[in-house]
């Protein structure tokens, strides 16, 4: 039987704002916009996540960001340190998910 894991979405936008970020939500600095676009990556970092839990790995969940950047987002292709914050962002991802799972 699998367990359902809770996740924080308030954690999921901490990582997300710390390392990915990509269209620069926290250098706004009115707090009035900032909350409106709160939930701008939620669904990328709930995806992620759930990738996680699935099994798969930091470099194919931080592929995925990436791929959301360059398509969704219209961002480009990442250079090497967007990718690198990618991974970061996945990697904070999976170390919440196994702090998380361990208090169940």
């Amino acid at each position: 039987m699998s367990k359902h894991i809770k996740i924080d979405i308030d954690a999921l936008r901490k990582i997300g704002w710390d390392h990915w970020d990509p269209i620069g939500i926290r250098q706004f600095d009115d707090p009035a916009w900032r909350n409106n676009a709160a939930d701008e990556y939620d669904a990328y970092l709930l995806q992620a996540a759930n990738m996680i839990l699935q099994g798969a790995t930091c470099e194919t969940v931080a592929a995925y960001l990436d791929e959301i950047m360059s398509d969704s987002m219209a961002l480009g292709p990442p250079s090497e340190a967007v990718h690198r914050a990618s991974l970061l962002t996945a990697e904070a991802i999976s170390a919440y998910l196994q702090i998380d799972r361990a208090s169940f």
